[in-house]
């Protein structure tokens, strides 16, 4: 007699797709570390829940004339609010591993009119700067996709002026940090915390560096 397969119903078939998005999700979520793709640059324009603009100038707290350093700055919701603020004497750097960001960036800024933009291609974990240029540092959901977060926190504070300021806002994603060892890590690096606003899922958290406490090595 011949052998024929048991048959699968319908509840099995989706309970064996739905695993395997689970499986394939989850290789995704957790084992993706690049940078976020510039094909998929519009959903970068969406404003996150607690990471509105309004947060980050409480947080951030940008003043006329500071240069202020922007890492991972996308397509620069967050640059073209902040680099006005700054005023015809300061200076807002954007600093990315991708080029198309950085372009992307300086063409929002031309069509707004804004020229106290500059754009850097280098990575965070060795900033091409000198010790002590910036007033501030922001990196807005960007930490988490620095294979090394912890360099890129010790960098930011070599290249921060003496009572400089450090706001990382994170949200819920593949690359997300969360709070507790945002703060582990800003502590090894040699910095305090300020404030926090927002919820576990989606934060900004300000940090200064710690004269008293150098960063370990």
């Amino acid at each position: 007699m011949p052998h024929t397969l048991p048959t699968v119903g319908p509840r099995a078939r989706w309970a064996l797709a739905a695993g395997a998005v689970a499986v394939a999700g989850g290789a995704w979520w957790y084992g993706d570390k690049a940078p976020y793709p510039y094909a998929q640059r519009r959903l970068l324009d969406v404003q996150l829940p607690f990471l509105t603009a309004r947060r980050l100038d409480d947080v951030l707290r940008p003043r006329p004339g500071e240069r202020v350093l922007e890492v991972g700055p996308g397509t620069g919701l967050q640059s073209l609010h902040v680099a006005p603020q700054l005023g015809p004497n300061g200076r807002l750097d954007v600093l990315d591993v991708q080029p198309e960001m950085l372009d992307h960036v300086m063409r929002r800024a031309e069509r707004h009119g804004l020229d106290n933009i500059t754009p850097t291609r280098a990575d965070a974990r060795e900033l091409p700067f000198p010790d002590g240029a910036f007033d501030a540092m922001y990196l807005v959901t960007a930490l988490g996709e620095i294979p090394e977060p912890g360099r890129a926190l010790a960098e930011a504070v070599r290249v921060l002026a003496p009572g400089g300021r450090l706001v990382v806002g994170e949200f819920f994603d593949r690359h997300w940090i969360p709070f507790g060892r945002l703060h582990r890590l800003a502590d090894e690096a040699g910095l305090h915390l300020g404030t926090r606003q927002g919820a576990p899922f989606a934060y900004l958290a300000r940090f200064h560096p710690c004269p008293a406490y150098p960063a370990r090595t």
